[in-house]
């Protein structure tokens, strides 16, 4: 009975991995997963004897090594720093796009105004427009960032590891003193301790990052 019990849970287990696989917006976890849950449900399959499911399993498992060793080995990307104006259609278009994600999310209090002081910057993944930063220079020569959003299917911290370091040319030829953000929720502080981010001991909120 015991047995019977233990290999139930091998199959709910492997269920609920699946299922977890497919509502996953980054491909790299999607397949990670994905490779997790076949194994699991091809050992489940093994163990009820179910010999057509373990192939299924053991062909589904091997496809998704497959794509996980093209992901890893996949060439070196190259990332660039598109400005563009404050008023361009495309960005108005693109937070318009992202509006439920961004506010929903990460930064829900953002809300786009704009200005000729404001920087406003697509970060170009292969050519591909994944993220945006925007923010403003301060008269003490920092760097408030209001956003920075990345698109679902870029979102391995590849592009905020760019940004934050000193081979950006976000900032142009001077970097600012510090660039600093505030975070809007335990998610949003949550990365930007991961990019690097220390928080400011004057204001819980606030985050704090140097680039020299």
């Amino acid at each position: 009975m015991e047995n019977e019990l233990w290999v139930e849970l091998v199959g709910y287990a492997a269920s609920g991995l699946i299922v977890v696989s497919i509502t996953q917006k980054s491909i790299l976890r999607l397949r990670l997963l994905g490779l997790v849950g076949g194994v699991t449900f091809l050992v489940y399959s093994l163990l009820i004897e179910a010999y057509p499911i373990a192939a299924v399993n053991l062909v589904a498992s091997g496809i998704h090594l497959w794509y996980l060793r093209r992901l890893v080995r996949r060439k070196e990307e190259v990332f660039r720093v598109l400005h563009v104006l404050p008023d361009s259609r495309y960005l108005h278009d693109f937070l318009d796009f992202y509006r439920d994600d961004i506010q929903g999310r990460y930064q829900p209090e953002f809300d786009y105004v704009p200005s000729p002081d404001l920087v406003t910057a697509f970060v170009l993944r292969d050519m591909v427009p994944a993220g945006l930063l925007i923010g403003e220079r301060r008269e003490d020569d920092t760097f408030e960032v209001t956003l920075d959003f990345v698109i679902p299917q870029y979102r391995d911290f590849k592009i905020g590891s760019y940004v934050y370091s000193r081979e950006s040319s976000l900032f142009g030829e001077r970097p600012p003193a510090s660039v600093w953000a505030t975070a809007s929720n335990k998610d949003h502080a949550a990365y930007l301790r991961r990019m690097g981010f220390s928080r400011c001991p004057d204001d819980g909120n606030r985050y704090e990052i140097h680039l020299n």
